[in-house]
């Protein structure tokens, strides 16, 4: 018998042929020849015997049965491989745990009596029950669109307890892990059954063991997970919620480049269950596909009638006292706010999406900028530290004495990150207690888990943190929070920057006043004028979302039509230029002449050119015909030998155009 197996290869998309006596079912995880080594592989397909001159290599055994597929993750797979124009055997290898041999037992954790839960608001309820009616109908999609306060985790715990009590499970899904203590502890508490947190944190046997003990029980369980966990092989899976469903988070920038949330809706279509996409600022592709229907769920007022915090606009072009603040980049009514805040015995938060002291130094005789060596882009200092480093490659060093071009002492520290501020604020305002929430702070679960209970206990007065803020949180005695940076992000070269801009602001803005008490935002930038903040302080949510698509439909650009990047990198950056500009002719070729509603945009050089050492261009497609579109990447996939030595990347529905 002749095997077409997927095997853990680049080579021929992953699919190769292999013949054995023994009897083998599609699904199984195999150990198969590949050259002069052996690698692991997946039977995609029985085959008979036929004659020919072709030495076709035998399998060498069976692999771990933990590792066999079912029919569902079989088609599942099969679906992602041809939709993100992936390698089968690579995208299966990518999204298993490893092998174990003598892996550790696995505790799901005590599970505590189920706790009846409050009675839902009427608005809540009104949701629930409509969602409630289709849990036993089929797929279908829903979008809880709800302001920051709104309560959509309660809506969450109703369905899933009702879930559960059917005898389902439930997969939870969460774009970053720095979520999953709140989630996890909550729903521990309230349902009753096993609860598990899936996540770069659990080990390799962990990870072993939970798909195992998937494989074999049939016993109700919520899995809180990230993007990740929705490979994980759940029996009886009845519902798939996947919360704050606009983040990029769920989107894999690496290998295979799929989108957790877009997974999820194919998950739950072969499935036939019912997926629950929730957030106050959903991307403008669901919201495009979803307002106006009968399952679109907008809910636009916090629970127990608590007013959305108020939103003001700060000019940073000029102080608010007339004078020249001494406090930069912190305004002297944002100080003032944060100080009157601490006086009162509460606590705030400032956003900055930069790490570090300053974000470059620079000479201040010849201009010269500390550059990094292995990438485009300038070195950051870090002052705790006293060290530069780059945010992309790693490569560290210390803080430069003198400027290496004219050898003056005198360096400018350039612009400002959490670190920075952390340093204004303690000295700005006496007996102030500031601690930084960033990546650069926090590394481990417990370090997250141990910061966010100082501040609940009230022994930390003022986070300044990065995105890792504005996510899902709840804190009791914040009422007041400060915005910095934004107009970086507003001008980013990207479409989607008014809409990221817009989701920035709304959830970091969303942790003020979730308690009752009245809350303040202050926002600081160089561009009051600018017709977002229209939108921001008067929480006009519907007027930004029609106003974006608008611009959208006159750009051709999602949700309106589809796109996908080509990404070509390579060591030499003549060969990668001249390789780009004969790939954007070949596809303008064969645009032109078969696929006329693909459009070819670029090729033009990344906007971070050089990274660790490599150059990378890229190369846009867009089209409103995805057959079409699909079309031209299986053939430019089908050719990328003739582009070698470039290493090729294909980045379907990309997020941000890198």
């Amino acid at each position: 018998m002749n095997y077409l197996v997927a095997c853990n290869t680049p080579f021929n998309k992953s699919i190769l042929t292999y013949e054995s006596d023994d009897l083998f079912e599609v699904g199984d995880s195999i150990i198969a020849p590949l050259g002069k080594r052996d690698v692991h592989g997946w039977v995609i397909k029985k085959e008979n015997k036929e004659e020919s001159n072709l030495k076709i290599k035998p399998i060498k055994e069976k692999y771990d049965p933990v590792m066999n597929l079912s029919l569902h993750e079989q088609k599942l797979f099969a679906w992602m491989a041809d939709y993100y124009h992936y390698p089968l055997g690579q995208l299966i290898n990518d999204a298993l745990p490893k092998a174990m041999k003598r892996p550790r037992a696995l505790e799901l954790g005590a599970v505590v009596e189920n706790i009846v839960l409050e009675q839902l608001t009427t608005n809540q309820k009104e949701v629930y029950e409509s969602i409630a009616k289709s849990l036993d109908s089929g797929f279908s999609r829903h979008l809880v669109h709800g302001v920051t306060g709104s309560g959509k985790t309660h809506i969450y715990l109703h369905l899933m307890q009702k879930i559960l009590a059917e005898g389902k499970s439930v997969l939870f899904l969460l774009p970053e892990i720095n979520l999953t203590p709140q989630f996890l502890e909550k729903f521990k508490q309230v349902l009753g059954f096993p609860v598990f947190a899936y996540s770069s944190e659990i080990s390799s046997s962990q990870k072993y063991m939970l798909r195992s003990e998937l494989q074999q029980k049939n016993q109700p369980i919520v899995i809180v997970g990230v993007r990740s966990s929705i490979f994980l092989p759940v029996e009886n899976l009845g519902l798939i919620i996947v919360d704050e469903e606009h983040d990029s988070s769920f989107k894999q920038d690496d290998r295979c480049t799929y989108n957790a949330r877009d997974v999820a809706i194919k998950r739950a279509a072969m499935l036939g269950i019912p997926v629950v996409l929730g957030s106050a600022t959903p991307s403008l592709e669901t919201y495009n596909s979803l307002e106006g229907s009968k399952t679109y769920y907008p809910l636009r007022e916090r629970v127990h009638g608590f007013n959305l915090p108020e939103i003001e606009i700060i000019d940073q072009r000029i102080d608010q006292s007339g004078e020249s603040t001494e406090f930069w980049p912190l305004n002297r009514q944002s100080i003032k706010a944060i100080e009157e805040a601490h006086l009162r015995g509460e606590q705030a938060l400032v956003f900055i999406n930069r790490l570090g002291f300053s974000s470059y130094l620079q000479c201040s005789s010849c201009g010269h900028q500390f550059q990094c060596p292995n990438c485009s882009t300038n070195m950051r200092y870090f002052k705790a530290r006293n060290e530069i480093s780059c945010q992309t490659c790693g490569t560290k060093g210390d803080m430069p004495s003198l400027c290496p071009e004219c050898s003056c002492v005198t360096i400018m520290q350039k612009g400002y990150g959490t670190e920075k501020v952390e340093q204004v604020l303690s000295q700005a305002i006496s007996g102030l207690r500031v601690e930084r929430f960033d990546r650069d702070e926090i590394k481990t679960m417990d370090q997250l888990k141990e910061s966010l209970q100082r501040f609940h206990r009230h022994e930390v007065d003022v986070l300044v943190g990065t995105q890792m803020l504005s996510k899902g949180h709840n804190f009791k005695k914040v009422n007041t929070v400060i915005v910095l940076g934004i107009d970086q992000q507003l001008n980013f070269p990207d479409f989607r920057a008014m809409e990221r801009a817009w989701q920035t602001l709304v959830q970091v803005s969303g942790r003020s006043g979730r308690f009752g008490k009245p809350g303040k935002v202050l926002v600081q930038t160089h561009c009051p004028e600018h017709p977002l903040f229209v939108h921001v302080t008067n929480h006009h949510f519907d007027k930004f979302y029609k106003e974006e698509l608008d611009l959208r439909k006159t750009a051709s650009c999602p949700p309106v039509s589809k796109m996908t990047a080509i990404y070509l990198t390579y060591k030499d950056k003549n060969v990668l230029i001249k390789k780009s500009l004969e790939l954007g002719k070949w596809l303008e070729g064969l645009t032109s002449h078969h696929y006329k509603d693909v459009d070819v945009l670029g090729p033009r050089p990344a906007l971070m050119e050089k990274r660790v050492n490599k150059f990378t261009w890229s190369i846009l497609l867009r089209s409103n015909d995805l057959m079409q579109l699909h079309g031209v990447l299986s053939m430019c996939q089908s050719n990328f030998d003739s582009f070698k030595p470039v290493q090729i990347k294909l980045d379907v529905d990309p997020q941000v155009i890198t």
